[in-house]
């Protein structure tokens, strides 16, 4: 105990950083939990897509069409507010909103739940996590090509 109380006073601003970082540690895990969870990574959003979730991509539709998740809705995070009433017969059902890399799910997430929907959580890394991750993405073909062949029965 001695030795350790030496440390301490050879090392105060070594030991003051510690205590610190603890600290902080500690506060930001203890405001999570206040919170509620947010965000859930890649294999936790798989758990819940298989017992039913909604997949909300809120990334634009050009970036729907490269890439999305298996029967994901795509409603753009600028247009939400507007399109809101199309997900309310999904308010007790889980939804995993997605972005390009988990940075905005966070708002709409909170969004979502403050409107009274109960469970949404921010898919963690968003798309990019989900490809790093290695799971399936579905490619769609862009609705050029189906415009192109309205134009020919014109």
């Amino acid at each position: 105990m001695d030795k350790f109380f030496e440390f301490t006073g050879n090392h105060v601003l070594l030991v003051s950083a510690l205590m610190i970082s603890f600290f902080l540690l500690v506060f930001s895990e203890l405001r999570r939990k206040a919170s509620g969870l947010v965000n859930v990574e890649a294999s936790d959003a798989v758990k819940l897509i298989n017992n039913d979730a909604i997949v909300l991509d809120i990334r634009s539709a050009d970036a729907f069409a490269r890439g999305h998740i298996v029967n994901a809705k795509n409603i753009p995070n600028d247009e939400l507010d507007a399109k809101l009433d199309q997900l309310d017969r999904y308010k007790s059902t889980p939804i995993v909103a997605v972005c390009d890399a988990g940075v905005t799910t966070t708002a709409v997430v909170n969004k979502l739940r403050g409107a009274g929907f109960e469970s949404v959580f921010g898919l963690k890394g968003g798309m990019s996590g989900w490809g790093q991750a290695g799971l399936p993405v579905v490619t769609g073909k862009k609705t050029r090509g189906k415009s192109g062949k309205q134009k020919k029965r014109s």
